[in-house]
């Protein structure tokens, strides 16, 4: 199976923040049925966050740092919701979007942040990867 995953880091994090994506953003449009955006974006976030710290874990890092690892990542996580949230509630309210497409946009800005910080609390991939 590893011969079939990339061998950069980055190529894995896409990959399983694409699957992330769609499972979180499938959640956001059914639970925007029955809520608000932002307790739609809230409750499909947290979902999302138990998905990509055990994908980063096994998949996209290889890597485990045991409790720091744990204990970080959901800060990792906090910033990248508080930063997405902000594009979403400008998406929404100052330049009056659909909020079904604000997540993407959020998507967009906060990818690279995330990853860099995702790194840093799995450290880096084995050299055999």
């Amino acid at each position: 199976m590893r011969r079939l995953t990339p061998n950069s880091s980055f190529a894995r994090f896409l990959l399983s923040g694409g699957f992330n994506t769609a499972v979180t953003y499938a959640a956001y449009l059914f639970l925007l049925q029955v809520a608000e955006y932002k307790l739609a974006y809230t409750i499909s976030y947290l979902g999302g966050l138990v998905i990509a710290f055990t994908l980063n874990r096994l998949f996209v890092f290889r890597a485990h740092r045991g409790w720091k690892s744990i204990v970080l990542f959901p800060l990792v996580y906090a910033a990248q919701y508080l930063l997405g949230l902000a594009v979403a509630i400008v998406w929404v309210e100052t330049l009056s979007l659909p909020p079904a497409v604000a997540p993407i946009a959020a998507i967009i800005i906060t990818v690279p942040v995330t990853f860099i910080l995702s790194r840093a609390v799995f450290g880096r991939p084995p050299a055999s990867s």
